[in-house]
This record gives C-alpha cells, structure tokens and sequence, in this order.
C-alpha cells in the first residue's frame, strides 16, 4: 500500500493534467479567433509596418495605428488585443516596456515565422493565400461539412452550385483573390523546387497542367531557356495570364484531354480530385506523352498514420 504523500501526489498529477486537458479543449473551442486575428493583420499590413521600421524595430500599437488610415480612438487597444493574441502563438515578439507613470507598455516584432507574411524581394508572401482561405467564399461551405457528411455531395458544391474551380469564372472578385493567392505561393516556393529537382534538363517541350497565370513556368523556362512551356488552364484562367517568354498559354479541360510535351508537370493539382479523376487525368498525361516522356508530380501527402507535431 502506497503511502499518503503517495497518494498526493498522484491526485495532484492527475489534477495537472485534468487542467491541462481543459485548457487545450479551452483553445480548441476559441481556435478560430487565431486565423481570424492573423487575417485583419494582414489586412492592416501590419507585419509590412513592422518591418519597415527598420530591423529588429518593436512597435507599440500607438505607433503602428498612426500608420492606418484610421479615427478610430480604440484601435490602439484593439491592436493590442489582436497583437497579443498572435504573440502568444510567436506570429510576432513582445516585449514589455514601463512609462513615466509605472505603467506597462507592449512592444511587438517580428518572429522568425513573420517574414513569410512580409513581401519578399519577389514583392510575394503567404498573405494573399491566407486572404484566399479566409475568404468567405470558402469559410461559407465549412458550414455544409456537417451536411455534406449525412447527406452527400461536396460541402462548396452545396453552398455555391458548382465547384470551386468553376466558381472563379463566376466572380470576379474571387478570381482576382484566387489567382493573387496562387502567383504569390508559387513565387515562393518554385525556387526551391528548381534548386532540388533537376529533371527539367534535357526537355524541349513541358507542359504544366493546372498552371495558373504561368508563373511556375515562367521560372522554369528562364532557367532552362530551350524548353518551350505551355501553360495549360481554364480559359477564364488563362485570360488573365500575362506574357512570359518561352510560354504560351492554353485554355481547355484536363479532364478532357491535355496538350502534348515530353514532360507533363502538375503542382499542388491531384489532391484536390477523387481517386477516379485523378485516374482520368493521369490516363490523359499519358496519352500526351512519348514513350520516353514523364509526369512530374509536387503535390502534399497525408501520412497514413495522423501526426500531432
């Protein structure tokens, strides 16, 4: 038999972890004030502030409101609140400072994690993707997942009509938010991918397939000057895509047939698609290339076994 201390003890680990318990099913119920709060700071391009306050610059959020278009008396305080909450998540750095009267007074900075919210020397960052996420166009069918789950069908299908490929074409407004969001995360990320991957040597003609404005493309062909790219899209995509040297720009349906290349190249496409159009799409890249010709694949894979870092 244990002895009393013990026993204590063992209530007051069990206590701990009761409250630990707690206070994570306490930030589940409040988690999406976090997106929410990041957004309107995005909005606000308040990382942008901070940063062009020079390095290493700790703003309080007086001196950041002085630099929105505001009247609002409240938006110091109310910057405060958002700034802290995002602190606590190290979006940003706080620091505490004291004032003439003991009073305290915070002061915020950029995080190692706040640069991908600052436009780069490319003018991009992931801001615009999160205004696409954050958009109300998607957060409307989130409300349908209950819905779609007992009754069938694809929670934006439900809310819209239509599918959220289709539904650009539709309004303008989201397209323009739409295709922002997808140049800028392309911009940043194509980079890395033309620094580890060097299966584009070689090639005369590439195709990518779902390629947006052609921004991945317009990479690939300065880089690599004697491939010729063809951009391949919806036609209300492609209508908005600017020129690039070496791209030409395609208008049609992957799922009906894709244009010809060596090489076909597809980034972030197949895990928006069921198993029997990905099936039908990769059937229609083969038909579109040689014997010797190949599909390059970047695109996000979900473990088999769910991962809680």
């Amino acid at each position: 038999m244990g002895s009393l201390a013990e026993t204590q003890s063992q209530i007051r680990s069990d206590t701990d972890k009761d409250q630990e318990h707690s206070s994570y099913a306490m930030q589940l119920v409040n988690l999406s004030v976090l997106p929410m709060a990041l957004h309107a700071a995005i909005q606000l391009d308040i990382f942008q502030i901070i940063a062009e306050a020079g390095a290493d610059a700790k703003l309080s959020p007086q001196e950041i409101a002085s630099q929105l278009a505001t009247c609002n008396p409240d938006a110091p305080m109310m910057l405060d609140r958002i700034l802290r909450l995002l602190a606590t998540h190290s979006v940003v750095t706080c620091s505490v400072d004291f004032d003439n009267h003991g009073d305290p007074q915070r002061r915020y900075g950029l995080a190692p994690v706040s640069k991908y919210f600052i436009r780069n020397g490319d003018g991009v960052s992931l801001g615009p993707l999160l205004m696409l996420i954050q958009d109300k166009v998607f957060l409307d069918s989130w409300y349908q997942l209950k819905d779609a789950i007992v009754e069938g069908g694809i929670p934006f299908n439900r809310v819209h009509g239509m599918h959220a490929f289709e539904y650009p074409a539709r309004d303008s407004r989201f397209n323009q938010v739409f295709n922002e969001a997808m140049m800028n995360q392309t911009t940043m990320f194509i980079k890395e991918i033309l620094e580890s991957y060097q299966g584009f040597e070689h090639l005369r003609r590439l195709v990518d397939v779902g390629g947006g404005l052609g921004v991945t493309l317009s990479f690939i062909t300065a880089k690599y000057r004697s491939i010729q790219g063809i951009n391949f899209d919806l036609p209300h995509v492609i209508q908005h895509a600017p020129p690039y040297p070496g791209v030409e720009h395609v208008g049609g349906d992957m799922f009906e047939s894709v244009p010809k290349g060596d090489a076909i190249f597809m980034k972030w496409i197949l895990h928006d698609w069921s198993d029997d159009q990905c099936v039908k799409l990769l059937k229609n890249c083969y038909n579109a290339i040689p014997d010797d010709g190949k599909v390059i694949i970047v695109d996000a894979i979900a473990p088999v076994l769910p991962e809680t870092d």
